[in-house]
């Protein structure tokens, strides 16, 4: 998603709350070294990095290092130590008012300040009240909140209600950090930006729409966080309906953020609501088993730490959505995630209709048009179509065109989702963020799955660790005579 940025360096204090963290230490400060080695913001500026834990600043930075290097990226020593000039750590009990007072004085109310809540959100109301007591939800302040917003509906209103209380909407900034994902922000270039495509995004030429997110890891160490959210909470609710509006969306009449959001909220508003019936045959839920992954056995979800070994809370959903608009309607909508698939996947797939009438043989089988958006492991668009085998016969056969955006843009380098994310933090731009009438919408579609599961006494069904989910997730699709990308391939 392209937009006008200032040229003038921007100069801010950020504070992060958790920032001992896996997400702080992995994540948000490699972003803010790569945004600071590219001289994206002023040197005055400062990262105060809260945290619990009684150390020093040194060990702090150094530690920090130690994460940073863990990640793919590289990290020059020199340049990470000027950048740690710009990094203090303070130990903050986060339910201590007094020690708020820390913060007052260090930063600067008549420049932007940058709150971002990276813990866990029990702590939420506690650090925005603690911060609005001291007086540092000023006109210039701006927080940014991790998900998970809230458990189901009720739990994300309170939040929202709690967090509306200090802060206005346009200082709220709800990261989804798919959104910034080149590949993602290229899906809105590809639509709006060529004919070729424009044209085709609708009903009369879309037979149906795939968004998969599959991951090969498990749950890991974060067996209790996962038992109380599943993936239908953790993975569909934000991240898959996130990508379902870009995909479905009308076209924006500017880049502004809120007529993108606009736009976005439309489609979460126009999906069919689901009752009891359409769970029991359009939802699956699954959870996997032991199986194995590139060659190694790997446990089932229930031996992980910190399960229950009666759990019932699903890995895996797929499902089927449909759009009551002009635009998509009878389109069907196939949503799928799931840990320790086969493979680390995220993709749309636009599977376009076929041709009315066939006067060309074909060899293998016959896949028609796709355009297919990979958001990881690699960012790439493929499209596929039908070309005539060489020879002297008439056979059609399966070709696609291929963009790898690493060899297209070979002089620009890859931004990681968090830096474009922290950059638009930084800048006041909130078009990737998501507004809470969006959150809203998003929650009131899902509900009625959670509460049919409970009603229902749905349990997950099984699935081997290293496969592609369980054998409805192929039925699914197999009712409307359509197969998964990966059986097609």
């Amino acid at each position: 998603m392209s937009r006008i940025l200032s040229k003038t360096k921007q100069v801010f204090d950020m504070v992060i709350f958790g920032a001992t963290g896996d997400l702080a230490r992995r994540k948000l400060l490699p972003a803010i070294y790569n945004a600071f080695i590219e001289n994206n913001f002023d040197e005055s500026s400062k990262i105060y990095c809260v945290g619990r834990q009684e150390i020093s600043q040194e060990e702090y930075c150094q530690k920090a290092l130690e994460f940073a290097q863990l990640t793919k990226q590289k990290i020059d020593n020199d340049k990470w130590a000027a950048f740690t000039q710009q990094i203090e750590y303070i130990k903050i009990e986060f339910n201590n008012v007094e020690e708020y007072n820390k913060l007052y004085e260090l930063l600067d109310i008549n420049r932007t300040s940058i709150y971002y809540l990276s813990t866990a959100p029990e702590f939420f109301n506690t650090i925005i009240s603690n911060l609005a007591k001291v007086n540092l939800n000023h006109a210039n302040s701006r927080i940014v909140l991790e998900k998970p917003l809230g458990h189901d509906l009720q739990s994300s209103e309170e939040i929202n209600n709690f967090v509306a209380q200090y802060f206005t909407e346009n200082q709220i900034y709800r990261i989804d950090h798919f959104l910034g994902k080149e590949s993602v922000q290229n899906l809105m270039a590809i639509r709006f930006g060529n004919t070729l495509f424009e044209a085709l995004w609708r009903r009369q030429w879309v037979h149906s729409v795939q968004i998969t997110v599959a991951e090969d890891l498990g749950v890991g160490s974060r067996g209790d966080f996962y038992e109380n959210t599943g993936a239908l909470r953790d993975m569909l609710q934000n991240h898959l309906l996130q990508l379902l509006c870009i995909v479905a969306m009308e076209p924006p009449s500017s880049l502004d953020a809120d007529i993108i959001r606009d736009e976005k909220l439309k489609v979460l508003r126009s999906l069919k609501p689901l009752n009891e019936e359409d769970v029991i045959n359009n939802v699956i839920r699954g959870q996997y088993k032991a199986g194995t992954i590139n060659g190694e056995s790997v446990k089932a979800y229930i031996d992980e730490e910190h399960v229950l070994e009666d759990s019932h809370t699903e890995t895996f959903v797929a499902l089927k959505a449909e759009i009551q608009n002009w635009r998509w309607a009878g389109v069907p909508f196939y949503l799928r995630t799931g840990k320790r698939m086969q493979e680390k996947v995220a993709e749309i797939v636009i599977q376009f209709k076929d041709i009315p009438c066939k006067i060309f043989p074909t060899s293998g089988q016959n896949v028609g048009n796709r355009l297919i958006i990979r958001i990881q492991p690699e960012e790439t668009v493929q499209l596929f179509f039908s070309a005539k085998e060489p020879g002297d016969g008439n056979r059609l056969k399966p070709v696609y065109l291929d963009l790898d955006f690493n060899k297209m843009f070979t002089n620009s380098r890859r931004t990681d989702g968090y830096e474009r994310l922290l950059l638009d933090v930084i800048r006041g731009n909130l078009s990737l963020f998501v507004r809470r009438d969006e959150q809203l919408a998003a929650w009131k579609w899902v509900m009625p799955i959670l509460e049919s599961w409970d009603n229902l006494k749905i349990i997950p069904r099984q699935y081997a660790a290293g496969t592609w989910g369980p054998g409805g997730s192929s039925a699914l699709l197999a009712k409307d005579g359509v197969f998964w990308h990966e059986d097609i391939s």
